[in-house]
């Protein structure tokens, strides 16, 4: 029986990025503002133009082997790129771009090599004993976090950005901010809490609020306390098997339910969890922002809560099951507020949300019990909108993005929202979402 739903929704194929890497990926990474895609795969990296769909270029020879991870650094200057990989040969590596954005932003339709410009392996980052499986700037560009099968989660800052000077040649200086060890199993992601409208509602998030995700079955929320040393104020426990990732809410829909936060897990589950706050707590931190009481060096925390760091998160929905085994990535747009997801089983899930009230009245018109796994619903006002089977034919999905369309396909460009998966094929694929 088809779910019931409030919108049709539809995901179909658009035609695949070119060249097919013929070897398996492991994910895609979006440039934050830039139409251009990073896909580590093998021990490279290949950078894709989303205006053409075509190979932009390729970074070789920084990794002796596999590169599972990549992020872009945020906030460089006009025709600067800097990409950090995480690489199994415990290391993560620092590259830079200087060649300029002409021929990424307009869309010909040709795949142009780049008139020789290259990418330039600048630094080695050391320190993890194992595999580097995670890397994620904050929202600045200041601090970078890696994880490793070693259980441990370092902290580097960019000496450069804290001092204000971006405009380094060479990858810039770095110093290790924090190595937190209180995970029992290999860490598989980190995430920083994005910058986004409504968090100065909650004026203790800054940016560098970081959750870290574990094969220890556990989510952990960390930040810096009063006296600089980062601390572990919250463990999530609810999953029942590895947890692969996470993702911050990118566009909160209130301040009510910021900060939110989407984990996925070898269990098969997608679970949301909100901060829990009571009165009080509220009631104190508008009196600290009226005042302006805070400390710098706090990264915008009230003093108030520094006498107690500790922090409730609740498990507020699940959403509904689509998927038979491991959910190894799951994306939330900023645009729309959807949520896809993908795993082993091959298949591509969305997922809108609503009101909980909606949710029950569709249950009781459908005659369906709105708990986690029944046909279409979730908790909370989630609900199954569309999915797709045997997204890469026999091949397994390791990953799914979405992102800004700038190819000659759309008539909005830079607006117009696709997703993008990555599998053990190696053929990256966009998929055009469709809600009527």
């Amino acid at each position: 029986m088809a779910p019931p739903t409030a919108a049709a929704a539809e995901i179909s194929p658009l035609p695949p990025l070119h060249p097919d890497l013929c070897q398996r990926a492991w994910a895609s990474v979006p440039h934050p503002t830039l139409p251009l895609l990073a896909t580590p795969h093998a021990t490279l990296v290949t950078v894709f133009s989303l205006a053409t769909l075509s190979k932009h270029s390729v970074l070789s020879g920084g990794h002796a082997r596999s590169v599972r991870a990549a992020t872009w650094q945020p906030g460089l200057a006009p025709g600067k790129l800097r990409l950090v990989t995480g690489s199994f040969d415990a290391t993560a590596g620092l590259w830079s771009w200087d060649g300029g954005m002409e021929r990424e932003v307009t869309a010909n339709g040709g795949e142009e090599e780049g008139n020789g410009e290259e990418w330039e392996f600048n630094l080695v980052l050391e320190g993890h004993e194992n595999e580097v499986k995670g890397v994620a700037f904050n929202p600045s560009g200041q601090y970078l976090a890696t994880c490793s099968r070693d259980k441990s989660v370092w902290i580097w800052e960019d000496v450069g950005v804290a001092g204000g000077d971006g405009e380094d040649d060479d990858g810039g200086e770095w110093e290790t901010v924090a190595v937190l060890n209180e995970h029992e199993g290999d860490v598989k992601a980190v995430a920083w809490c994005p910058d986004v409208p409504g968090r100065t509602g909650h004026s203790r998030y800054s940016a560098d609020v970081l959750a870290t995700a574990s094969y220890d079955n556990t989510v952990r929320i960390w930040r810096e306390d009063s006296d600089g040393e980062w601390v572990c104020v919250s463990v999530l426990e609810g999953h029942d098997a590895t947890v692969w990732g996470l993702q911050w809410e990118p566009k909160p829909k209130d301040d009510k339910t910021f900060p939110r936060l989407m984990t996925f897990s070898a269990d098969a589950t997608i679970r949301v969890w909100t901060l829990q706050q009571d009165e009080e707590d509220e009631e104190a931190e508008r009196q600290e922002a009226s005042s302006n009481a805070f400390r710098p060096a706090w990264g915008g925390i009230p003093n108030t809560m520094r006498r107690e760091l500790r922090e409730e998160w609740e498990c507020t929905a699940i959403l509904p099951k689509a998927h038979t085994r491991e959910v190894y990535s799951a994306t939330w747009s900023a645009g729309s507020s959807l949520v896809a997801s993908t795993g082993s089983d091959g298949i591509i899930a969305l997922y809108g949300e609503g009101s909980p009230e909606e949710d029950v009245e569709m249950a009781s018109d459908a005659n369906l019990k709105a708990t986690p796994g029944s046909t279409g619903l979730g908790t909370n006002g989630w609900r199954l909108l569309a999915t797709v089977a045997d997204g890469h034919g026999s091949y397994e999905i390791n990953h799914i993005t979405w992102c800004r369309r700038f190819d000659a396909g759309t008539d909005r460009k830079g607006e117009e929202e696709m997703l993008i998966t990555t599998g053990d094929d190696g053929v990256i694929r966009p998929w055009q979402v469709r809600i009527s």
